[in-house]
């Protein structure tokens, strides 16, 4: 995976699973992924090593990874929305497409909640 697709694929699993890491991960992702700040740019901002913040991104990616591994939101996703661009009614599709975002957005609330 080149850094490009590693990015996407990380804000896709953030952007399902961010609400389930703690305040700090959630800052230092936003710093490495959405604002493009090397490791030691984020190092110098928080007063700590460059290793500690790689360290940090990695266990990020860990949990992220073991959420998509265990929950499976994002390959539902995926399919659904594969399934949902072959519908040919386009009313049709912008209502399932609909659906799925609701089901989804609430079943991650529920997460969070437990």
């Amino acid at each position: 995976m080149n850094r490009t697709e590693e990015y996407i694929h990380y804000n896709k699993l953030f952007d399902i699973y961010g609400n389930l890491l703690n305040k700090r991960e959630k800052e230092i992702f936003s710093l490495f992924y959405e604002e493009d700040l090397s490791l030691q740019e984020i190092a110098d901002l928080r007063s700590v090593s460059k290793s500690a913040i790689g360290n940090t991104i990695t266990t990020i990616n860990n949990k992220l990874n073991t959420y998509e591994e265990k929950l499976g939101f994002l390959k539902k996703i995926n399919d659904l929305e594969i399934l949902v661009d072959n519908i040919e009614n386009k009313k049709l599709q912008e209502d399932f497409k609909n659906i799925m975002e609701k089901n989804i957005i609430e079943d991650i609330n529920n997460l969070r909640e437990d």
